[in-house]
């Protein structure tokens, strides 16, 4: 683009004429600026006061003094600081860790030189974690786990990492994924859960312990849910179906055999409580009968005669108690029927009756 103008006058950008080039006056420039902030706080500028115009603001040394004591004031008032009974200050000057913590209270701290940082070490906070892994058995399993906390050590806490709920989730998918990887699929998701629970929380201590040095103490692990990916949900509840369908089975086959067994314990127990007692009836009768056969015996030896009738009599009345007819054997004559009427007294009202008794036997006298 050409540099001449409409009456064929040559012109460059810095304003030179007739050809002449060349960057402007710097230092031109500076002086026509600090003129420019000169007549800010001095005077109304300089046009102005040549041509006799107004007398300009001037900025005098105690409008310095009440600046700067304004903002020494507003500096030393912003320095100050509250903290609560369960919290902590830790405190970082000109970036280097100081050892002692401010205790709870109203404290202050020289602004811009103190770096401040309050934290709570009784609050319980607890960090969210979802991963997917892979179990012992090669499958795949969704744990959604929850972590709660508290702070320890605030100064390791503010030091020694610079996000800690992201440090804390980090070393709890790492804890997590050791674990799991440790354990099968079912037992992760039945009855290992709340095992799996404490190993990592222990692993999990023992990482922001060891490696992070994070100053925080874990309080509690818990899983809320772990189970299958969502793409095979389907086949996983069938073959959980499948599981307890042969376990229901097995109880019941065991039931049963623990019924049949049961049973036929008691029936032998029974038989042998039967059997022993029956042979305990035995040999005490035996024992009784050769008891009883040998004091006859000591008796028979001194009187034998006496002793040999009162057998006799005895086994005879024992027979005849016994019956209830009597045949009567008499060398003359024709047998003779015996009716014991008080036996037959006895046994009527177990029996017809007496009138049939009576009858019956006279039927029989009879013949």
């Amino acid at each position: 683009m050409a540099w001449s103008d409409n009456d064929g006058k040559k012109q460059d950008p810095w304003g030179n004429q007739g050809g002449q080039q060349g960057p402007p006056d710097l230092d031109e420039s500076f002086k026509k600026i600090q003129n420019q902030f000169k007549n800010m706080f001095s005077g109304g500028g300089g046009s102005g006061d040549k041509n006799g115009g107004g007398k300009g603001f001037k900025l005098r040394p105690w409008m310095i003094l009440a600046i700067v004591g304004a903002a020494i004031l507003v500096w030393v008032v912003s320095g100050f600081y509250t903290v609560d009974q369960q919290e902590r200050a830790v405190v970082l000057r000109l970036g280097k860790l100081l050892e002692d913590l401010r205790e709870p209270g109203l404290q202050w701290r020289p602004r811009f030189i103190d770096q401040i940082e309050i934290v709570n070490f009784t609050e319980v906070k607890q960090v969210s974690q979802q991963s997917q892994m892979l179990t012992r058995d090669e499958n795949l399993v969704v744990v959604d786990i929850q972590v709660q906390y508290r702070v320890r050590d605030p100064k390791n806490f503010v030091v020694e990492i610079r996000n800690p709920e992201t440090s804390l989730a980090h070393a709890t998918e790492s804890a997590l994924r050791h674990v799991v990887g440790s354990f099968d699929m079912d037992s992760v998701i039945t009855e290992d859960r709340q095992l799996v629970a404490t190993l990592v929380q222990s692993r999990l201590q023992s990482l922001l312990d060891e490696k992070y040095l994070a100053g925080i103490t874990v309080s509690k692990v818990v899983i809320n849910n772990a189970g299958p990916p969502a793409q095979v949900q389907d086949a996983f509840d069938d073959v959980q179906r499948a599981k307890e369908d042969e376990n229901r089975f097995k109880n019941d086959a065991e039931a049963y055999r623990e019924t049949v067994v049961r049973n036929a314990s008691g029936e032998a127990e029974q038989i042998i409580a039967e059997a022993e007692g029956y042979a305990a009836q035995v040999v005490e009768r035996a024992q009784g009968e050769a008891d009883r056969f040998l004091a006859i015996l000591a008796e028979y030896q001194l009187a034998k005669d006496v002793t040999r009738d009162r057998l006799y009599i005895t086994a005879m009345e024992t027979v005849l108690r016994s019956t209830s007819k009597v045949l009567v054997d008499v060398d003359s004559g024709n047998n003779l029927l015996l009716l014991p009427l008080d036996q037959l007294l006895r046994n009527s009202s177990t029996q017809q009756g007496l009138p049939s008794a009576l009858g019956g036997a006279s039927s029989q006298t009879t013949n």
